[in-house]
């Protein structure tokens, strides 16, 4: 694992590389309610990726900040574009980039998938098309500042005024150029409710933007791989081998994509 530092506000990134020429990058995000960022979905999952022969990338984003506003979503474009101007050194020429996130990083790497074109959320004169991901893949993700919001992550990114949250609030920011998604979640999740993903999935089908998405009747918040090596017994997050099969079933979604964009 090599570490680096790729931007001025001091954002980190781990790369996993796999043995072999990698066939894509995926960029991970881990949750944490953008107030801590959490190692159960960081190396572990980046260990899987590289096993199914990826090269992954663990962003650790800014979350210290009083109100964080659009800086986590730019250090996430920035890992991006460092990876395209990178992509002689891993094997990457050509090649797609995804990104991954859990919970609130769910939400950015759901923010970047769905907002990659807006330069109202990017430093100015940056080149939009550069950062654009090849589709995105959340994990039980904040996605709504309404009804059925996670606030608190909400808060920290935009304050308590909700006009302001509701610029960040993912349903409502969807277009025909949103980029494909795989989706999954736990019907039980009573941290950020099912009815996030529900509210994202029905504006996806509006505008047709190509998705996969697994919902599953048990487990709660913030399984993670959802198997030995991540399991938080105290916390009730158990091993559970049905809801572990996101992973194989992303993995196949992956190639699925690459083979239909190659096309």
């Amino acid at each position: 694992m090599e570490k680096r530092i790729i931007d001025k506000n001091g954002a980190c990134i781990d790369i996993y590389q796999p043995k072999q020429a990698p066939k894509a990058a995926v960029v991970i995000c881990p949750g944490g309610g953008y107030e801590n960022l959490c190692e159960r979905e960081a190396g572990p999952v980046a260990e899987q990726f590289v096993a199914g022969g990826y090269l992954a990338v663990v962003l650790w984003y800014e979350v210290k900040a009083p109100v964080l506003k659009n800086v986590p979503l730019q250090q996430l474009a920035g890992a991006v574009c460092w990876l395209r101007d990178n992509a002689q050194k891993y094997q990457m020429e050509g090649k797609h980039i995804y990104t991954c996130g859990f919970s609130a990083g769910g939400h950015l790497a759901g923010s970047l998938g769905v907002m990659w074109n807006r330069p109202e959320y990017f430093e100015k004169g940056e080149n939009l098309q550069k950062h654009r991901p090849d589709g995105m893949i959340l994990c039980y993700p904040v996605i709504s500042s309404g009804a059925y919001a996670h606030r608190s992550s909400f808060v920290r990114l935009a304050g308590e005024e909700r006009q302001a949250q509701e610029a960040y609030s993912l349903e409502k920011q969807v277009d025909e150029s949103c980029v494909p998604v795989f989706l999954w979640g736990t019907f039980a999740d009573d941290a950020v409710p099912v009815e996030n993903s529900l509210l994202l999935l029905t504006e996806l089908a509006k505008h047709k933007i190509p998705v996969e998405y697994h919902l599953f009747p048990d487990g709660i918040h913030g399984l993670s791989l959802a198997t030995e090596e991540v399991q938080e017994l105290e916390k009730n997050r158990k091993p559970d081998m049905h809801i572990a099969r996101w992973m194989p079933l992303c993995l196949e979604w992956l190639d699925h994509v690459m083979e239909k964009i190659d096309k």
